[in-house]
């Protein structure tokens, strides 16, 4: 099983002039993702008792998630509002503070099953949040040597101020990292949390300090995979006719979960096991999923039967 952690929000989203709210957050829209690539897949994060979270319970139920790690809170749903720019992507205004994702705390996170495979995507929510943020970063570190455990830092402006400053967050991410198995993370984000170096950098010195692979990815640059050991595999991107990127980096980490699950990638050993050519079928598949995702309006991505050749269960 695959346990996602992380904020559930819902994204006010134009369209014809207004703001349409859809659920969102970059952990719940990875738990979509799997659901809807048929793994098992849990969801830890807080969720309002509010119509709101009522509708987004809903839907991971709907998409076969698991939510009894899930906890419950009075408090309202957290908010973000997107603005797309003209070429479609997306940046966020947050609504957080006595919000139902920013109150889960250490207290409060249930135990997990050893051999589960933890993963944690950011947002609004960064590791210096308290107590959030720091109840998930704890999580990792005490997971690690057990199950899998993988990271989407997905740096927004806000944490920066949440741990005082760029640089004390970057050190708080450089220690998580370096106890991780298994980071996903885009060029853009390198280079906010290290605006002295650049991307390609950055991720070399990720890898090299504790995981056993790092995954960069690039937009229509595709994705390059950079091993414990050095290595390097790339993919170009794929060219399709873009609606929006609203969840497209969500997509693709559900696809490269999926994708490595599926193949029985279940322990760090295994995963520092893939040779060159898995690598670069594992960013493919991953890709297909970001792009199909792209091409409709919101974080929409696409169940197994849409990917081709399909998805089968393995």
């Amino acid at each position: 099983m695959i346990v996602v952690a992380g904020e559930a929000l819902v994204d006010l989203a134009p369209r014809d002039g207004l703001l349409l709210p859809l659920p969102g957050g970059s952990p719940y829209n990875v738990a979509v993702g799997l659901g809807r690539l048929g793994r098992r897949t849990s969801y830890l994060g807080g969720l309002s008792t509010d119509a709101f979270g009522q509708r987004m319970a809903e839907r991971l139920d709907a998409e076969s998630v698991d939510l009894s790690l899930c906890p419950r809170f009075d408090a309202p749903t957290t908010l973000a509002v997107v603005h797309l720019d003209a070429d479609g992507r997306a940046s966020y205004g947050f609504y957080l503070a006595g919000t139902a994702a920013a109150l889960l705390a250490v207290d409060q996170l249930p135990p997990l099953p050893t051999d589960a495979w933890l993963h944690v995507s950011l947002g609004a929510i960064g590791f210096a949040h308290a107590p959030t943020g720091r109840a998930l970063a704890g999580l990792l570190e005490q997971h690690a040597g057990r199950g899998l455990t993988s990271l989407d830092p997905n740096v927004r402006p806000l944490v920066f101020a949440q741990a005082g400053g760029v640089a004390a967050y970057a050190e708080v991410m450089d220690r998580v990292v370096a106890a991780t198995d298994l980071v996903k993370v885009s060029d853009e984000d390198l280079e906010q949390l290290h605006p002295a170096s650049d991307w390609h950098a950055s991720a070399r010195r990720w890898a090299a300090s504790g995981p056993a692979l790092v995954v960069v990815t690039r937009g229509p640059d595709g994705a390059v995979a950079v091993t414990a050991d050095g290595r390097e595999v790339a993919v170009p991107g794929a060219r399709v006719e873009v609606v929006d990127t609203v969840g497209a980096g969500d997509a693709f980490t559900a696809g490269l979960l999926a994708w490595l699950d599926r193949q029985g990638v279940s322990d760090r050993h295994a995963l520092a096991g893939l040779d060159d050519a898995t690598l670069a079928a594992a960013l493919t598949s991953a890709r297909q999923v970001a792009a199909l995702t792209c091409t409709r309006a919101g974080a929409d991505p696409p169940r197994a039967a849409e990917v081709a050749g399909g998805w089968p269960e393995g």
